[in-house]
């Protein structure tokens, strides 16, 4: 690691300082603010590396159900199309019926003409 990753940001330093600050004793001394707001500034930094932890967690969590769900999906889909509709046609007999009838009426109204 370099010195600048080691090194807080000024919004940070300065946060520390003015939490240091406002919790100030009377007869405390600069040192002491000081080294609280060190302590103040190294809380805040552990409470933003975790913070950060949890987002990275919850992003590879949230990744991983994407993946889940379209791998789900893609399963669901594989299995409707290995399962093949099977078209079933039944033919009325109804129209052959009547064209076999026109055609007797035809033939018979030929014949006796």
């Amino acid at each position: 690691m370099s010195k600048s990753a080691n090194r807080p940001s000024p919004e940070t330093q300065s946060e520390a300082l003015q939490i240091a600050r406002a919790t100030q004793k009377p007869g405390q001394t600069k040192e002491q603010t000081k080294l609280i707001a060190q302590g103040i500034q190294k809380g805040i930094e552990l409470y933003k590396k975790q913070q950060k932890a949890k987002a990275r967690e919850r992003d590879k969590f949230r990744k991983k159900q994407q993946k889940e769900k379209v791998a789900a999906a893609s399963h669901t889909n594989a299995v409707r199309d290995d399962i093949e509709p099977q078209i079933i046609v039944k033919h009325s007999a109804l129209p052959w019926l009547l064209l076999a009838v026109s055609w007797c009426g035809f033939l018979a109204w030929q014949y006796f003409s």
